[in-house]
């Protein structure tokens, strides 16, 4: 699952799972939700992506969250899907980060870009949030408080659910504990 891949001319690292908590490994859970298969759920203060499936199941991801000052909540929805982004640094992102700065005019997708090997645009309405579900070439840093607010997978497990929702997918993001895994 976790092991090297060849994906649109790129290669796609072996995670050393030595250096990922086994916790945050994707695999299918008991979940209890009012919320309709193919939501997103998205449960910043544990760290996981819920993707909602039937008979009150999930597929469960670990995630890297948005560091204090950067978290946020609320109802967005997928307007658009990339493989292997560009990445543009928001102006803010580049004020405060001298390696952002570098990239203003955008980092072309690869290996190397932060957004990883997929990217899940979020809106709300016809706003982007500039918030995104996307890959890392970190995967150590599943499971902690590490981005400016966006939800970051390890890359096979981004791969994975880029395959699994389309464009027009609800994501829920929540500030509060969801529904406990049964």
């Amino acid at each position: 699952m976790y092991s090297a891949m060849e994906d649109s001319g790129f290669t796609v690292p072996a995670v050393d799972l030595t250096l990922v908590n086994p916790a945050f490994l994707r695999r299918e859970v008991d979940y209890v939700t009012d919320e309709p298969a193919g939501t997103l759920i998205i449960d910043t203060p544990a760290r996981y992506l819920y993707l909602v499936l039937d008979d009150g199941r999930a597929m469960r991801y670990g995630i890297g969250v948005g560091r204090e000052g950067f978290a946020w909540a609320g109802t967005a929805v997928v307007r658009r899907k990339a493989k292997w982004p560009s990445w543009h640094p928001p102006v803010e992102m580049q004020a405060r980060d001298p390696k952002a700065r570098k990239w203003a005019n955008g980092m072309p997708g690869g290996p190397e870009n932060p957004l990883g090997a997929r990217a899940h645009y979020l809106f709300q309405g016809n706003i982007d949030t500039l918030y995104r579900i996307h890959g890392t070439v970190e995967p150590w840093t599943i499971g902690s408080n590490v981005s400016s607010g966006c939800i970051r997978l390890i890359n096979q497990d981004v791969i994975d659910l880029y395959e699994r929702v389309p464009v027009g997918t609800v994501v829920k993001v929540l500030e509060r504990p969801a529904s406990p895994v049964v």
